[in-house]
Formats: structure tokens, sequence, C-alpha cells
């Protein structure tokens, strides 16, 4: 059997997916009779209490989980962005242009968060670099502007110790700005503190008629220029800067795409701490970006995926062939399970158990050879208690891999995801050699 046909085709973590990937491949047909055989074992077995025992003790470590989480977010430089205007202001598109992840993520990232207002935190709620606050309901007559205020004071009377910047967003022909110049106002009175940025969008609107595409930055054109000296008269002594900018879609035709960008970063790093600044340059480059986050969250797993790999290796030296393999099993997926929820996935167990099967199908042979090195007395013991932590540590890198992936929202690649996994066991096999003997 080859590499590839070890690795399935992995896609977000779903009932149905697990079924097809069982349905479908060899090695998870041989996976599943071996788990019904190591189910019925643990019946016969003492080792079902110390199965119940070793899954109950980490389902209740998501303790552990949170404060990890919680150390890391206080170290993080946070940037929370109020984004205020009206629909079609070019407010998601900021986050776009600002996180580099497509419209589809944006439109299921939002949540409700108040009455008039959504959040999306980016890469995800539990270790946030940006956070979005997006208010709706500007512009609606049958909205009270008075209380869309009260819900955006009583959200920044909240000590949240990020970084905290209001920027108004107004398309460059709209003049009908008097309840955004009141919030903004209202919001600066008692908030003189939180720098604001006058974001002035949708350049391309006022461009003269024959022109196809976005001239050099800054656009040099009339009916820009005057449009936007009459928009920085409207919010005089509101704002403390402002910038053009003209985020279209790739089907728009418009090159580039972020027309403004550069410009609106700046903007934002002289308004922003030093921390938070350097943090908005990092995310902007996006392969360095993608680094940094990887690291970050990968960072964030070792601190977890280690006490799995050492209580794997506590309960692989156990004498006895094929009896720890279902506890075994139920902590790995309780691993897998846990390491979703780090990268902002809700994984049912048993899609915990799919993920296990997916990303680890090819091991599934060793596995079986290194319970039959138990007959081995001592010596196999030993031999089976270093593979397991070190597999169990693989199987963490390579959950990482695939989580990540979905968090980028990206499709899981499953040659990439078997080649870390495999480069992580080598590796861990050194580390955690002779590993019964310390």
């Amino acid at each position: 059997m080859t590499e590839q046909d070890d690795s399935q085709q992995l896609s977000e973590p779903t009932d149905a997916t697990t079924t097809k990937s069982v349905d479908d491949s060899w090695t998870n047909r041989i996976g599943g009779v071996w788990n019904k055989a190591t189910t019925r074992l643990t019946k016969l077995l003492p080792v079902e209490q110390l199965a119940q025992t070793v899954v109950e003790w980490f389902s209740v470590s998501e303790t552990q989980v949170a404060e990890i989480l919680e150390k890391i977010r206080a170290e993080l430089p946070t940037t929370e962005a109020l984004l205020i205007g009206k629909p079609q202001a070019g407010k998601s598109s900021i986050v776009r242009g600002l996180t580099g992840v497509s419209a589809e993520i944006i439109g299921q990232g939002f949540r409700p968060h108040t009455q008039h207002t959504q959040r999306y935190a980016y890469p995800s709620n539990d270790l946030p670099l940006l956070v979005f606050t997006d208010t709706v309901g500007l512009g609606d007559v049958n909205q009270d502007t008075q209380t869309i205020i009260q819900e955006l004071v009583g959200d920044l009377e909240k000590e949240t110790g990020s970084a905290r910047i209001l920027l108004l967003t107004v398309k460059i022909n709209d003049f009908a700005t008097d309840t955004l110049r009141q919030i903004a106002q209202k919001l600066r009175q008692q908030y003189p503190n939180i720098p604001c940025l006058l974001v002035v969008t949708c350049l391309h609107e006022v461009y003269p008629a024959d022109t196809v595409n976005h001239p050099a930055y800054p656009p040099d054109y009339e009916e820009v220029n005057r449009a936007f000296v009459a928009m920085q008269q409207a919010f005089a002594g509101i704002t403390d800067r402002s910038v053009l900018i003209d985020f279209t879609l790739e089907e728009d035709g418009y090159d580039p795409v972020f027309y403004g960008l550069e410009a609106l970063r700046d903007s934002l790093a002289e308004l922003l701490p030093q921390a938070e600044a350097q943090a908005i340059y990092q995310l902007l480059d996006r392969e360095e970006a993608g680094k940094q986050l990887g690291n970050l969250y990968r960072d964030a797993a070792r601190r977890y995926i280690l006490p799995f790999a050492i209580m794997s290796a506590t309960l692989a030296a156990v004498p006895l062939p094929f009896a720890t393999m279902p506890v075994l099993t139920a902590l790995q997926v309780s691993m897998v399970g846990i390491l979703g929820k780090l990268y902002g996935q809700t994984v049912t167990p048993s899609q915990a158990g799919g993920v296990v099967s997916a990303i680890a199908g090819g091991f599934l042979a060793q596995a079986i050879a290194r319970e039959l090195i138990k007959f081995i007395p001592g010596f196999g013991s030993a031999i089976a208690a270093s593979w397991a932590a070190a597999y169990t540590w693989a199987l963490g890198e390579a959950a990482c891999v695939y989580f990540g992936d979905l968090m980028g929202g990206k499709k899981p690649d499953p040659q990439r995801i078997q080649l870390v996994m495999q480069e992580a066991f080598q590796a861990a096999q050194e580390r955690f050699k002779g590993i019964r003997n310390s």
C-alpha cells in the first residue's frame, strides 16, 4: 500500500465525511474491525475502568486549555476595531483586506453581539489578533440612534486590555452622514483616548466616465479630491486621520483589488501602539503572517500535546498485548477534539475519531506491531511505551496542520499532513527514546 493510498481526501470534520472515509478506505475498514475487537476486550478486562478514568481526566482538563489560552491571549498584541458605517459602505471589505480571508468566511464569521452589533475575531475567538465589531442598522430610519450609541458605549466600557480604534467607513459619494457623525461625536466625547480613523471607500464610483482601472495611488481626480475634502470637513474635530481606499472583488476587474491597502495600514500603524502596529504590518505580509500564526497555535498546542504523549507512554507500557489499545484510542481522540477547539473548530467525539482515522491510517500496521512486541518481556513494553508517546505527539502535530488549514479556509492537504506526521514521528522517537527508564 502506498502513502497516497493511506492519505485520504481530508475535508471539514463532519459525520458524513467520516462515514465516507470508512466506506472507501481499506485501511479504515481494518481499523473498524480493530476498534470493535478492542471494544469487546475492554468488557472482559479491567482496562475498561482505566479507559473511563483516563477519558474523564482529560475531559475536565479543558480548564488547563483555558489557562493556556488565557496566558497566550494576554501576550498577544490584539487590536479591536469598531467599524461604524452604513451597509455597503465597505466594512467587510476592510476586514478582507486586513485579514486576507475570503468574503464567504467573513460572512460566516460575523456573529450577533448585541442588537445592533456583530463581531468577528481573526483568526479565532480563542486567540484573536484582530477583533472587528460591525454596527448594523445605521441609516435605517426605524432604528433609534441613541440605542445604537448606548450599545457601543456599553461595549467600550468593558475593559479588555486590547488596543482599540474606531473606523468610520463612508462611501465617497454618500453625504447623508448626520447619523454617523452623531454616533462618532458621542463616542469621542466619552472616549477621547480611543483613536478614530475616517475611511472613505468606493472611489471608483466617482472616477471619470472613461476610467477603466485605478490610477497610481493616491488618485488625483478632481471628483475624488473634491469629495474627499468635503468628507474631511464633515468630520473635522472627530477623526484623527483620514484615508482613501477602494477594496473591490476580483470579478469587478479593478487592479489592485485592495487599492490603498498600504495607506490604510500606515494610517492604522500611526494611531495604534507599537506592538499592535507591528502586528498589523506582519499580518499584511501574508506568507510571514501564515508562518507566525501557525507557530503561535502550534506552540499553544504543544503545551497540551505533551501530557497526552506522556500518558500514552504510561498506558502502552502495560505488558498485556492489545489490552490498552482502546484506552489509547480514546485518549488520542480526546486530544484531537481539544486541539480542534484550540483552532476554533467544534468537533464531536465521532468526528474527532474520523479525523484520527483519516490522518493516521498509515500507522495502523505499526500500532499492531507495537502491541505484538509486548510479548517480549520487559524490553517489549519499553519499546511500546516509546512508540506510543512518539505516535501521539506526531498525531497531535498532524492534527494542528489539519485544523490550521480549516481555520485558514483551505482544504486540508493529505500529502502534506502525512509528511508532517512522518517527520514529527521520527523526531519524537528520538525525543521519547527510553522514556520508561526516566
